[in-house]
Parts: C-alpha cells; sequence; structure tokens
C-alpha cells in the first residue's frame, strides 16, 4: 500500500511529523511548501507549480492541498493506493469542511477512487498542543478506518478533541453539523476584523461539533 500524506498547514507542521509517527514511518510526503491554512480547494492551473524533492519520499509543492494530491497521484506516485492529510493545527468540523484545504486534498483523492482520511486537532485557546498524544490517537482511528470498506465518492473527516494525558476518549461515528460558523467581527473605521468565537459555535445535536467539543473523537463520513 503506498500512502500519501499531505496537510495544509506546510510540510514543516508539526502536525504532519505526528501523521507519519501515526503510521510508523510508512508514507511519502508531497505537502505545501508554505502555509496553506483555510485555502479550501483551491487549485493551481494557471502557473508552474515548483516541485522540490527534499528526501527519498518527500516532496515539498510550492501550491495547495489539492495541487500536492494532484501531482502525486498522476506524476510522483501513480500507484498510490490512499491519502491522509493533516494532522491539522486546529479543528475542521461542519462547516469548516467547505473552507479546509486539509480536507480539500482528501476530497480531491476521492475524486480519483483513491480513499482518503483528513485529521485535525481540536485546540482550545492558546494550549499547547502534544502531538505525541495526538499521533497515538490518530493511529488507533486509522486502525479502525483500514478495515472498512471503501465506498467510491465517501472520504473520511477525523476531529481530535484537545487531548490530556491518560484520558480517554469514545471514537464516535456522527453526522456532521449544519450550523454556521459564527460570523463576528471587530470594525475599527473601515477595517473590519474576523473575532468569531470558535469554541461557543452553535451546534446540531449529535454531531461532529458536539462530538468533538465534548471531549470524544468525532468520525463523519463525507460525501462528494
Amino acid at each position: 500500500m503506498t500512502l500519501i500524506l499531505t496537510n495544509d498547514d506546510g510540510i514543516d507542521a508539526p502536525g504532519i511529523r505526528a501523521l507519519l509517527r501515526a503510521v510508523d514511518g510508512e508514507g511519502v510526503l508531497v505537502a505545501p511548501r508554505d502555509h496553506q491554512s483555510g485555502c479550501g480547494h483551491q487549485v493551481t492551473t494557471t502557473q508552474p507549480i515548483q516541485v522540490q524533492q527534499r528526501a527519498d519520499r518527500e516532496y515539498a509543492i510550492a501550491g495547495t492541498p489539492a495541487d500536492c494530491v494532484r501531482i502525486a497521484l498522476n506524476h510522483l506516485c501513480p500507484d498510490t493506493s490512499f491519502v491522509l492529510s493533516g494532522i491539522n493545527a486546529g479543528g475542521n468540523m461542519g462547516a469548516d469542511v467547505y473552507i479546509s484545504g486539509t480536507v480539500a486534498a482528501v476530497r480531491e483523492a476521492a475524486f480519483h477512487r483513491i480513499p482518503g482520511v483528513a485529521i485535525s486537532q481540536y485546540k482550545k485557546g492558546k494550549l499547547p498542543i502534544d502531538w505525541d498524544l495526538s499521533a497515538y490517537w490518530a493511529a488507533k482511528v486509522l486502525r479502525l478506518l483500514r478495515d472498512r470498506p471503501f465506498e467510491p465518492g465517501t472520504f473520511w473527516n477525523v476531529n481530535l478533541p484537545y487531548l490530556e494525558t491518560g484520558v480517554d476518549v469514545a471514537i464516535v461515528f456522527c453526522n456532521p453539523c449544519t450550523q454556521p460558523l459564527p460570523v463576528d467581527f471587530r470594525i475599527e473605521g473601515s477595517d473590519f476584523y474576523y473575532c468569531g468565537d470558535y469554541a461557543s459555535r452553535r451546534r446540531d445535536k449529535g454531531s461532529d461539533v458536539e462530538v468533538c467539543l465534548s471531549g470524544d473523537i468525532a468520525i463523519t463520513q463525507l460525501r462528494l
């Protein structure tokens, strides 16, 4: 099985290194050279995309997460059998999946009939993320999803709660939240500064937002 690992935080982000540990180092990194968070499913079609091979199984792409998957599947690793994206520093639940480059990477894989899993780590304020713990839970989730049959046109979106050492959590299959994101702004003159409170967002009962923010791992199966 050839695994492609990508993200939207950039190839040097700690989350993708945690994801690599979660799969015991078995994967080819094809990730953005630069930070691409919030780029959604943007692709580059009107200018060249620089590809830098940093190591035998590591490529830095001067493009978006969707660009990375396109280049990986069509040129670098045409025998790819699975795409993993993350571990993102911050949640990607509900309406986030339309904004997230992390999720767009596995959506792109699904277009090509390749199974994929996006994994995000919810952040609680400015508290630091224990990436080793995130890798541990990501590995457990991936073992669970590996044995489930692949349904063409679908992909998995996983959100890890803010985790504390020694705390056990449930893994919950649930639906994505349909509520809007907070859209609050602070206005100074003609400038609008986004100041929405992510943690206080509205949530559907039993949805991925409620599950994750309540302290459990939320898994949703999304469809094209």
